[in-house]
């Protein structure tokens, strides 16, 4: 965490909607990760995406406790990450502000009946992809998220992260977000601000990811909002 450049980071959010922010996982710590995925009590729920049109692969949602590398990404990404949501809400014009402490924010969201940990890893093998989509699970939403790559890219081809920028009456523009084994990228869950001739306007985001040709691929994303 100490060796990312925030302020590049803030910029790069701000001018695309995405950020790599390097590398905050050790191989060891990404295998030892990826591992847990083949162990049912660590998580709360199963997504096998072609069963409900999400795409194909699937993914698995932590249950509590997180895991100690999860739950400390979670709330150190949550606290440098507040100023940049704090200033997209003010800039697209919503009321909400959002507490300086992830603890603060959770609460929120279990007030509300949110209280199902939504960090997970996702796991894609061959022929796998998953379709554009934006991570909302209920009333209370943390504009910004976080992914993370455990596997190593040349241990798959294909199985790029990709995002879509929606801007009003115009044609979408894609991203491609290349990582390495434990590098980070933040990106906007769902809209964002843009800064055009006549002021600040909101543009709508999804993510997604490409069909993998050949190998295995494990994420580990980071949602900062729990779920209903």
């Amino acid at each position: 965490m100490q060796g990312i450049d925030w302020a590049a980071a803030e910029a790069e959010l701000d001018a695309a909607g995405v950020a790599r922010l390097g590398p905050l996982l050790t191989p060891e710590e990404c295998g030892a990760l990826a591992a847990l995925y083949d162990e049912p009590g660590r998580f709360r729920s199963r997504v096998v995406m072609a069963r409900h049109g999400y795409g194909r692969g699937e993914y698995q949602y932590f249950a509590h406790p997180l895991p100690d590398r999860v739950a400390a990404l979670r709330g150190a990404l949550y606290a440098r990450l507040a100023p940049v949501a704090n200033r997209w809400a003010e800039r697209m014009g919503l009321p909400v502000r959002y507490p300086a402490g992830h603890g603060e924010f959770l609460a929120r969201c279990h007030a509300a009946g949110q209280a199902r940990p939504t960090p997970l890893l996702l796991r894609y093998g061959p022929g796998d992809f998953n379709c554009l989509h934006q991570d909302l699970y209920g009333e209370h939403v943390f504009p910004l998220q976080v992914v993370l790559l455990l596997s190593r890219p040349e241990d798959f081809t294909g199985g790029e992260f990709v995002l879509t920028e929606q801007r009003p009456r115009q044609q979408s523009r894609v991203e491609v977000v290349p990582l390495g084994q434990g590098e980070a990228a933040a990106f906007a869950v769902a809209q964002r601000p843009v800064r055009g001739s006549r002021g600040d306007h909101r543009v709508t985001m999804r993510h997604g990811v490409s069909r993998l040709r050949s190998g295995q691929r494990h994420t580990l994303g980071i949602i900062f909002h729990d779920a209903r």
